[in-house]
Formats: structure tokens, sequence, C-alpha cells
């Protein structure tokens, strides 16, 4: 009677993916995960940050509502941009999406990539 129960038992037991293949899946997708969204992520975001931190006055910059403007004083994190003639506001440096070249205009860079 017991080595009955006991085949009994054996047979009940459910029959699907075991521990060990069910977190070998996890990790496969968390590394796919890292790789085609965190890692470009980061990588861009170091990027960005060393070209703000690069910006120094007589830069061309556009900022993020489109606006151009040439760099005239740097304090810390506000910068000092001339936008006009007699025209000067002061914004974050974070709010700076591109560093542009002397005679460059907005849309180029768009159009070459």
């Amino acid at each position: 009677m017991n080595g009955q129960w006991m085949m009994t038992l054996a047979q009940a037991k459910p029959q699907g993916p075991d521990l060990i293949q069910t977190i070998g899946f996890m990790v496969i997708i968390f590394a796919l995960f890292y790789f085609m969204m965190i890692r470009p992520q980061t990588k861009r975001e170091k990027e960005r940050r060393k070209m703000i931190d690069a910006i120094k006055s007589g830069d061309r910059i556009l900022f993020a509502g489109g606006i151009l403007g040439t760099v005239a004083n740097i304090k810390d994190q506000i910068l000092t941009v001339k936008i006009a003639d007699n025209v000067k506001i002061e914004v974050a440096r974070s709010s700076v999406v591109r560093v542009l070249d002397k005679d460059e205009q907005p849309g180029e860079q768009d159009k070459a990539t």
C-alpha cells in the first residue's frame, strides 16, 4: 500500500518548466533589455552631459523650445544668452539641446542623419 501511495504522488507532480529554466529565461530577457534599451540611453546621456559641460562663451546654441542664441556669460548652471540685439535671457544649462557650428542651421544635422 505504501509503494502505491508514493507512485500516486510522483504521477500527481505538475509537469512544467523547472525553476532553473525560468530563471535562465528571465536573465536572457533582462540582458536583452539592458543591451537594447538601458545601455544606449546611458551612452546618449553621457554624451549630452559632456556637450553641456563643454559650452563656452560665444557658442551658438539651440534650446529645447526652439530658441537660438549665443552664449554671453556662464554662471555655474545658468547661461546668459543673447537672442537678439540688446536682448539677453538667463536659461538653465540643462535646456540646451545642441551646440551649433558657426554657420550651421538647426535643421542641417537632421537631414544628414
